[in-house]
């Protein structure tokens, strides 16, 4: 089966969520006999050197990369007021990618073309002009829904207005060519039956992020302990919905955390962290921007706290932590298309009075702590490992495909 994955960021390095979906997903995919071809935009703000790529990112047979400038322009952003068009897909409209696209279609012949996100989607007449293969969009998460929380969430009159308007356009674009596509792989339940509700009526499959649990190695010797009383956070801060959750735990929970526990340290990484919190000036907080490995950052610190308001899908870095074997700390809203239980392999908590609750268990708990961590490992192995997931959306594939070529007439 050959497979071209198309994706709006170069899925390398493996520090942020996205970038772990597509490329374990795709060596699982290798390991089980797929070709798998890869065509990324190299964006400004993501920029890879793909000459620089690790020996053991050769489970593509080929890649290719064009570069994008997707950073929002002030005068392209008011020029879109007055556009139907959403300004969201917009600013993923390349010429020079859509001319790689149509090279690379031509010089093969692909059974499956797999879309990372919606955002691939203005590419879908190109694909079929060019190619016999399947058109399958992997949903990371309903896009609409994401900006719709984090709207909902502002309080600034004008901004909620503007992102409302965008919101909008964005959805607009997701209801339109919500049937375009082929087949449909939705990372949750809840966003399947999201999508079947706004109408799609395709083939579709729920297909959730896996991990590869094997990378994932827990220190034998570490001396740390739920008893020292650190925490971290890890993240993109580029996007959203982790920095409206990050803002709001410093400026809402924070402040009291640390009068009642004073001896708690919290450690902050993640990409593109701004200046705002760079540059912030706080007791026991320790803030570390990008780090150069995640696993490492995580090891050091007992829990791990994700508190998520807005966003759709899963959240790999709760998966990572909870491989780790930490104690997670998130809301509901976070745990969205993860089926652990408070107390049994996480800890949830949707407001500060929960989230003050939930450390000061850990506080006063060290060892239920740690048997929170123990048992999110053994979850994660049986229910998230990659391995069985591509083998079940593999399987999907190969029976949709064998069933289009019993449709398709004898020449």
């Amino acid at each position: 089966m050959k497979i071209l994955q198309l994706c709006k960021k170069f899925p390398y390095p493996l520090r942020d969520g996205e970038s772990i979906a597509v490329t374990y997903l795709s060596k699982a995919l290798h390991s089980l006999g797929c070709e798998m071809s890869l065509l990324a935009m190299n964006t400004k703000k993501h920029f890879v050197d793909v000459s620089q790529l690790p020996p053991d990112f050769s489970h593509y047979k080929r890649i290719e990369s064009t570069e994008l400038d997707t950073s929002i322009k002030p005068l392209k952003a008011f020029a879109n007021l007055f556009s139907r068009d959403s300004y969201h897909i917009a600013r993923f409209v390349s010429p020079s990618f859509e001319a790689k696209l149509i090279e690379m279609l031509q010089q093969d012949d692909y059974d499956i073309v797999q879309m990372e996100t919606l955002y691939l989607v203005p590419y879908m007449e190109t694909v079929k002009k060019y190619s016999r293969a399947k058109v399958v969009l992997r949903a990371h998460n309903v896009e609409h829904e994401i900006w719709e929380r984090i709207t909902n969430n502002t309080s600034v009159r004008f901004k909620k207005w503007y992102l409302g308007h965008l919101t909008r356009k964005l959805k607009n674009f997701e209801l339109e060519h919500l049937n375009d596509y082929d087949m449909l792989v939705a990372i949750t339940d809840r966003d399947l039956c999201n999508f079947r509700r706004m109408g799609y009526k395709n083939g579709a499959m729920v297909s959730p992020i896996g991990i590869d649990t094997s990378y994932y190695h827990i220190p034998v010797d570490n001396s740390k302990s739920s008893s020292d009383l650190s925490m971290c956070f890890i993240g993109s801060l580029d996007w959203m919905p982790n920095l409206e959750g990050i803002s709001w735990f410093l400026e809402d929970v924070w402040p009291e955390l640390h009068r009642k526990m004073p001896e708690l340290a919290l450690h902050i990484a993640g990409r593109n962290t701004p200046e705002s919190i760079l540059s912030m000036d706080r007791s026991q907080v320790h803030i570390h921007g990008e780090v150069q490995d995640a696993i490492t950052f995580i090891n050091d610190h007992p829990v791990m706290i994700v508190p998520l308001f807005s966003g759709s899908g899963m959240r790999v870095k709760i998966l990572e932590g909870m491989a780790l074997g930490k104690c997670v700390i998130t809301t509901q809203m976070g745990l969205e298309g993860i089926e652990a239980k408070h107390k049994e392999q996480v800890l949830i908590a949707n407001s500060k009075d929960e989230f003050l609750e939930a450390l000061d268990f850990c506080r006063r708990n060290p060892s239920a702590a740690k048997a929170i961590g123990d048992r999110a490992i053994k979850f994660v192995e049986e229910r998230y490992d990659n391995k069985f997931i591509a083998q079940n959306l593999y399987d999907t594939y190969e029976k949709y495909l064998l069933k289009s070529l019993e449709k398709t007439p004898a020449s």
